[in-house]
């Protein structure tokens, strides 16, 4: 997630920031705050993954009753995140609008900051929560699984401009990859799913 100023409040939908291909932007705090819900978060998360799926489907992946997912999936699709597939059938399906987006701060937006904070401070929980997770079950996993994966703290003093040059570079990194995630054709033999979850932040607890 993406916490950028914005010196111009411009259109709810923005133009792509260089966080990747195609990314959606938004800088509305309306609609940033409408994601501000754990249910819409996991929503979200699954059709990532996995690409299309109906409100029954959903309901079956996060435990959720179904007309909790299908009321969750209609505010998702009322704010731009999520669309609805046109097929055949009674039920139809929803896949995301993008599989990148960001939400940025706009200073001229009253409730801008309030909004993406909500929205990041639910998505830290969730990572947590995923992060947790695996290494309870680290034990279990194969050593070489384990032997490429890393918790990594850094610290150092920077500039803001070299700062914004940090955060261009792990943009730059993570595009290495970009495509193989919903294109398996794209991805070569022996690869795993990986995820990577990374917060750059000015601390403003040290002087």
């Amino acid at each position: 997630m993406t916490q950028t100023p914005d010196p111009a409040p411009g259109p709810k939908r923005r133009a792509a920031t260089p966080g990747a291909s195609g990314e959606q932007v938004f800088a509305d705090p309306v609609q940033i705050r409408a994601l501000a819900h754990p249910v819409r978060l996991e929503l979200l998360g699954h059709l990532d993954d996995a690409g299309t799926a109906t409100a029954t489907e959903c309901a079956a992946a996060l435990g959720e009753s179904v007309a909790s997912c299908s009321y969750h999936l209609r505010i998702l699709a009322r704010h731009g995140y999520i669309e609805q597939v046109q097929q055949p059938g009674r039920e139809k399906p929803w896949k995301t609008v993008a599989l990148h987006r960001s939400h940025v701060i706009d200073p001229e937006a009253p409730g801008s900051v309030h909004a993406v904070s909500a929205v990041a401070a639910i998505e830290v929980d969730r990572q947590l929560r995923r992060i947790q997770s695996w290494l309870r079950r680290s034990p279990g996993l194969p050593p070489e699984d384990l032997e490429v994966s890393t918790v990594h703290e850094a610290r150092a003093y920077a500039t803001h401009e070299e700062i914004l040059q940090l955060r261009q570079d792990l943009w730059q990194l993570a595009r290495r990859f970009e495509g193989r995630w919903e294109n398996p054709g794209q991805r070569p033999e022996g690869a795993v799913p990986v995820r990577l979850f990374s917060v750059l932040n000015v601390d403003p607890g040290q002087e």
